[in-house]
């Protein structure tokens, strides 16, 4: 790539990030880290304000546009590096399916996931869109049966995005760590992009920390 097709991936530690940055791990792709220190509340600031509004991760910015919102993110980017085998292509019989659990991810366990740990009501059967937690659930569980990854033997952005998710929901406890999920975690988030993205993460994640408790006054007896 020229430099005008630079990719910036606007990125914390610990947060939705950590996946696009595993992504481009897998993709091969090269990439630049904007840093935000979320513990200093650099997320909230007028200068990445003008740049997404809502002070969220992850966000690119690649030959003068932006992309905010995880699922387009991840596609965007395993359709920028189609040699990386990430993505089915538009005649595939697996790119619906792969389409289909990205939104899914999006639009059902997102919802539930945070409603749950919000502990608020799901909504009535007619209006929530994942219905109710356990069979939102229950329909990823019993794909992942099918495994060893989402769409059988092909492994895709689609796992680089429900291997994180799933990890951190059992994480939480908010997932049940039922073998078929604990399964899938340990034979996604073992692969080398996970390993090499953990660390960075763990670094910048400490190195947050230790400037945040720097910036603190010192207590002082009375």
């Amino acid at each position: 790539m020229s430099n005008a097709d630079n990719i910036t991936l606007f990125y914390a530690p610990q947060t939705r990030a950590t996946g696009a940055l595993i992504l481009l791990e897998e993709l091969g792709a090269p990439y630049q880290l904007h840093v935000l220190n979320m513990k200093a509340g650099e997320q909230r600031q007028s200068a990445y304000l003008a740049i997404n509004p809502m002070g969220k991760v992850p966000a690119l910015q690649h030959r003068g546009e932006l992309i905010t919102e995880q699922v387009a993110v991840y596609l965007y980017l395993a359709d920028l590096f189609p040699q990386a085998g990430l993505t089915p292509a538009l005649d595939s019989q697996l790119r619906g399916p792969y389409l289909r659990w990205m939104a899914y991810y999006a639009a059902c366990y997102e919802p539930a996931l945070v409603d749950k740990f919000a502990q608020h009501p799901p909504a009535a059967p007619s209006m929530c869109p994942y219905s109710d937690f356990d069979t939102m659930l229950g329909i990823v569980k019993a794909q992942l049966e099918k495994g060893p990854y989402l769409l059988g033997e092909h492994f895709t952005a689609a796992d680089v995005l429900w291997g994180n998710a799933l990890r951190w929901g059992t994480m939480f406890k908010l997932v049940p760590e039922s073998p078929v999920v604990m399964n899938y975690i340990e034979r996604v988030c073992s692969r080398p992009a996970f390993v090499k993205a953990d660390a960075i993460d763990a670094a910048w994640a400490a190195e947050h920390e230790r400037i945040v408790s720097e910036s603190k006054p010192e207590d002082k007896a009375a």
